[in-house]
């Protein structure tokens, strides 16, 4: 009997399904690779840029606080008078040495972690709050008047000192103010300045009596003495001189004398009004530019709030806290607040073309397998479960991608803010996982098996998409308005302001709709002419071009945004740049400048001008303590013409050369006048009635202003007066400085060159002091980067436009060649196919950002990140276009077409044609 076949079997096979991810990894591994490379890459670019900025405002930060010095940024806690004068104890309890470190410890803890401060560089004692004098006449006496000293009680001067000779001093028997004699030490640098030894003895008036001998019984070396625990407080580590105040101001040295910290109680022998002090250095190593506002509400607390009850319960209700940590924040916020939306401006940039080209990728990926979808849908694929699939099979290549490229960032970058490093990194991954099914729902939402011609000539937008178009319109130009009106800051937020920093991509947007609307027109008025044409490769090139896919939005979008944000950073560095340069030569008014020249020394100018790296050099004689009527002016004497050479670097200082040149006319009184460039001030003054003129060398003329600027080489932009120096009774002879003009002038050379006691200033040194803080630095660093991902975007959207053409037009060339087509004519036809486009891309991305600088210009202001705030005023640096940040990225657009569509061509040749012409195959 023959037993039939159970139907068991047969429907478990039924139930086997071949899974979805791994078939489609397996398939198209090259496809998954280069989704995981550009996930990752633009995943650390995401990740990297939160560390990036968290370094650059720590650091910015901590240069701010350490440039301010201790002084400034230590909080100082002092008792009033009303401290003794209000206790019913003993004065000398009040000043004990106890009285001081006991509260000390808690001062240390109050301000939590809010402020965190050094212990190790803090300090407490007790000190005079007056100067008092020390007559002793073998004290150096600058101008004959005797210095003064502070007696200064402080606890660890051991441990931040080295004993140099002698010992340490110790506290007397019985401190009070019946003292008989005090021991003290003193710095190095103030027994150096004030010509004390061990063994001397500096006598200090006495509260009641005689004076008060206080023994200098060692010398101290400070171990560092430009931290918090020396230099907080003036006079302690080494000396200063004063000025006395009156008709003639006189030097004076100021110095401290150190006694034991249990010396306190002594001091009330003094008239210096004793009291104790607490100075609380912060711990610089501890604060972190994000932490700014908590910082901040700190340093006011301590001032006049909750910190300040605490602490007057903790010491004495008769105390003063004083500190200058609050303006020095208040200096880097308003840095940090110019800085922080000009980099917003790059970040959303750079941002949104990342965005662009992972959906772009995601739209190219779906038209290539567009078929497969179809016969899906048409098979009976539901939507919800082919965007499953989809975002099932894309998140397994996006997910790790982005996971290895945090890691990166956090490993090379470094580790700030890793809550905004994970959420841009997983923004990436998700983009890049939803790109593909968003757009696979998006062309399948009906089922069809056959879809109609897609010609670019041929699409037709529809409502909808005019409407949005409008809207973004409406958006962008919203954003240009408030940008120009209000400029980059948003009422002092360092983030800035969101729609303000798309501005730049708003326009890029704008242009790409604009000019995908406009790109069929030329198309279809070519289409006719050209089939008159001669010969078959460009009728057959336009049409191709014309009978492209009509979904050119998103590659055309990115590569004018990517042209736009790498034009748009480009013209930034430029300015900046050029903002150094224009303060440096500011400040120097050459390449070059030599001053202080000797009078008796022959041959200079030759000698500098012999010097390696001079091109020419312009004498000037310049008398600071010239006399135009009754005010005291900078007066230069120049050769016109070469004078003329080196103002002109600076439209600021440019003149004709003509105008100065005395040619000994009279003047409406009948004297000669001389004719001179003068400052504003000096034309206001004078106007055009000539004046008299006395130099500090007895000689003297009638000079009249002919010519008004704001700023001059050689005597900068005070009130100043330049004349020909064929004027001046000893004419040019000798000069006081040298402006000196090259490439790179060596200053060691030059200073050889001029003497030992010329002072050389160099352009080049100018303009690295310009820069006074890492968030100059790191802005710098933002928008480079901005410009090299801006044009690898470029790069990447163009390839992958052209790589998703590949197999149709190499399928094209095959059976062109059937009929006869050359190699030659079959590069050329590829490469005139491609053109159009690319042209489209780079003149449109040049003229897009060209637009795009233009419009915004007036409310982008370079000025805080290309100089430092003390530097001198050169103008405002004003974004301006740069030629090449315009035009490389561009030209490298067409290049690259040009190059990809010959480099396939030459591989389609050596291929062959049969596997193009294969039966069935689906092109």
């Amino acid at each position: 009997m023959t037993e039939r076949p159970s139907g068991r079997q047969r429907a478990a096979a039924s139930r086997v399904t071949v899974p979805w991810t791994r078939t489609r990894l397996r398939t198209a591994p090259g496809a998954a690779a280069a989704l995981a490379l550009l996930v990752a890459v633009t995943a650390f670019l995401a990740a990297a840029l939160p560390p990036a900025l968290d370094r650059y405002e720590e650091e910015g930060m901590r240069g701010a606080l350490e440039a301010a010095g201790p002084a400034r940024t230590s909080v100082h806690v002092q008792t009033s008078d009303a401290d003794m004068y209000l206790s019913d104890g003993p004065w000398e309890d009040l000043l004990s040495q106890e009285a001081v470190e006991g509260p000390f410890a808690k001062l240390l803890a109050l301000p939590g972690r809010a402020l965190p401060l050094d212990e190790d560089r803090s300090s407490a004692g007790v000190r005079t709050t007056r100067l008092l004098k020390a007559p002793d006449p073998y004290l150096s006496q600058p101008d004959g008047v005797a210095p003064v000293f502070r007696l200064v009680a402080q606890g660890g001067v051991a441990e931040h000192s080295r004993l140099a000779q002698g010992r340490l001093p110790k506290a007397p028997a019985q401190p009070g103010p019946g003292v008989a004699a005090l021991e003290a030490a003193v710095t190095t640098g103030t027994a150096e300045k004030l010509n004390i030894r061990v063994g001397s003895v500096v006598h200090l008036p006495r509260a009641e009596g005689d004076p008060l001998a206080v023994r200098v019984t060692g010398l101290v070396a400070p171990r560092e003495p430009d931290e918090a625990y020396w230099s907080a407080l003036p006079e302690l580590g080494r000396p200063h001189l004063m000025v006395t105040q009156g008709p003639v101001p006189s030097q004076y040295w100021a110095g401290a004398l150190l006694l034991a910290p249990d010396a306190g109680p002594a001091l009330l022998a003094t008239p210096g009004a004793p009291a104790r002090y607490w100075t609380l250095a912060p711990d610089l190593s501890a604060l972190h530019g994000r932490d700014l506002e908590a910082l901040t509400s700190a340093v006011a607390s301590l001032e006049g709030g909750p910190l300040l009850e605490r602490i007057t319960a903790t010491v004495s209700p008769n105390l003063d806290v004083s500190t200058d940590l609050d303006d020095v924040l208040g200096g880097y916020r308003g840095l940090w607040s110019a800085i922080g939306p000009l980099v917003a401006v790059a970040a959303f940039g750079t941002g949104t073309v990342a965005v662009v080209v992972l959906c772009m990728a995601g739209g190219l990926a779906a038209e290539r397998r567009r078929a497969e979808l179809t016969l899906l849908r048409a098979r009976g694929a539901s939507l919800r479960g082919l965007a499953g699939r989809l975002f099932a099979e894309t998140s397994v290549v996006a997910v790790p991608a982005a996971a290895l490229g945090l890691l990166a960032a956090r490993l090379t970058v470094g580790t700030g803010r890793p809550a905004q490093s994970a959420v841009a990194a997983g923004a990436v991954a998700l983009v890049a996982a939803l790109a593909l099914p968003v757009r696979a729902v998006a062309v399948h939402r009906a089922v069809g098996v056959h879809t109609g011609r897609e010609d670019v000539v041929r699409a037709r937008p529809s409502v909808r998409r005019l409407v949005a178009e409008v809207t973004l319109l409406a958006v962008a130009a919203g954003a240009v308005l408030t940008l120009r009106a209000r400029g980059t800051s948003a009422d002092g937020d360092p983030t800035g302001d969101e729609l303000v920093s798309l501005a730049p991509v708003l326009v890029a947007v704008i242009a790409a709709l604009v000019l995908v609307r406009l790109y069929p027109l030329p198309l279809r008025g070519l289409a006719r002419p050209a089939r008159a044409m001669r010969g078959v490769v460009g009728p057959l090139s336009l049409a191709r071009a014309g009978r492209a896919g009509g979904s050119t939005v998103l590659p055309l979008l990115a590569l004018l945004t990517a042209l736009t944000t790498a034009a748009f950073g480009g013209s930034v560095l430029t300015g900046v740049t050029d903002a150094r340069d224009r303060a440096a030569v500011f400040a120097v008014g050459a390449d070059a400048r030599v001053d202080n020249l000797a009078e008796g020394a022959t041959d200079v100018e030759e000698r500098v001008r012999r010097t390696p790296g001079v091109e020419d050099v312009t004498p000037v004689k310049v008398s600071y303590t010239a006399l135009a009527g009754d005010r005291r002016v900078s007066l230069a004497g120049v050769e016109p013409d070469a004078y003329a050479a080196v103002s002109g670097r600076l439209d600021d200082g440019a003149f004709d050369p003509g105008t100065l040149k005395a040619d000994g006319e009279d003047g409406e009184d009948g004297e000669d006048t001389v004719p001179a460039l003068g400052s504003p001030a000096l034309a206001e003054r004078f106007g055009d009635d000539p004046f008299p003129v006395i130099l500090d060398d007895g000689d003297s003329f009638t000079a009249r202003v002919v010519a008004v600027r704001t700023w001059t080489p050689a005597l900068g932009a005070d009130d100043f007066l330049v004349v020909d120096g064929s004027a001046l009774r000893a004419g040019l002879e000798p000069p006081t400085s040298l402006l000196v003009t090259g490439d790179a002038p060596d200053a060691a050379a030059l200073r050889e060159a001029a003497g030992d006691d010329a002072q050389v200033r160099l352009r080049s040194d100018v303009v690295a002091a310009t820069v006074e803080s890492p968030l100059q630095t790191g802005a710098e660093r933002v928008y480079a980067a901005a410009v090299a991902a801006g044009t690898a975007y470029a790069a990447l959207a163009l390839l992958l436009t052209l790589l998703r053409a590949a197999p149709e037009r190499a399928a094209l060339l095959a059976r062109l060649r059937t009929m006869g087509l050359t190699r030659a004519q079959g590069r050329r036809l590829l490469i005139l196919e491609s053109l159009p486009q690319a042209v489209l891309a780079a003149v449109g991305g040049a003229l897009t950002a060209w637009a795009a600088i233009r419009l915004l210009a007036p409310g982008v202001d370079l000025t805080t990140v290309a100089v430092a705030s003390g530097a001198p005023a050169a103008g405002r640096a004003l974004l301006r276009a740069d030629q090449l940040s315009l035009l490389v990225p561009a030209l490298a657009v067409v290049a690259l077409t040009v190059g990809v569509a010959a480099a396939q061509a030459w591989w389609s040749g050596r291929r062959g044609a049969v596997r193009e012409l294969r039966a069935g195959d689906a092109r």
